[in-house]
């Protein structure tokens, strides 16, 4: 597990001990920024649910004005704060230890300012990625800027239909037992039914 590209590239990072996190392996963390290259310098991320922090972390060093990271566990926090510090990225980083629906309702509630892109990897086979999206939907405008996006990272059993009327379904990729969806902020009206 290492940093791909950018000022941190190469930089082996550590795994949080354990077996409660399934980091994004290297073929598929390289796909998807491929993806979102274009689109990350000078951007705002969220990175809930981030276990070791590995994509905040990737943002950052490809230009991302700033990361929070938000993860319950303890020993997820320490492996991101160590990342942190061996990649040199944390003067933009922030880390908030607690429930990632907690801080996705304050965000809801305009407490935090919106981001320009969420990016959503929970524990999988609970549908979070369901509830975190529907706080999401639900409160588009306090959650992300206009034109933001939210990168959902689930295991291709976890697949279901979501109904939105802000956040559009633009794209979808697998790669192996990783599969993204990807949603943009449509701020006037219908999205989609998928």
């Amino acid at each position: 597990m290492r940093v791909i590209s950018g000022t941190a590239r190469g930089k082996t990072l550590k795994m949080v001990p354990g077996d409660t996190t399934r980091p994004i392996l290297d073929r598929a963390k390289e796909s998807l920024f491929s993806i979102l290259h274009p689109l990350i310098p000078n951007t705002r991320w969220l990175d809930v649910f981030a276990g070791t922090g590995q994509v905040g972390l990737e943002a950052l060093s490809r230009g991302a004005a700033e990361v929070v990271f938000v993860d319950a566990a303890r020993p997820a926090i320490r492996t991101i704060q160590e990342n942190l510090a061996a990649t040199k990225l944390a003067e933009n980083a922030t880390i908030h230890q607690g429930d990632a629906f907690v801080y996705l309702k304050r965000l809801a509630a305009g407490q935090i300012p919106p981001f320009d892109l969420i990016y959503i990897a929970p524990p999988q086979y609970k549908r979070l990625w369901v509830e975190a999206l529907q706080i999401i939907e639900e409160n588009v405008a306090t959650c992300l800027t206009e034109g933001g996006l939210v990168v959902v990272q689930i295991d291709p059993q976890e697949a279901e239909g979501f109904t939105t009327t802000h956040l559009h379904r633009y794209d979808e990729r697998r790669y192996g037992r990783t599969l993204f969806y990807f949603y943009e902020f449509e701020p006037t009206g219908e999205a989609d039914a998928k």
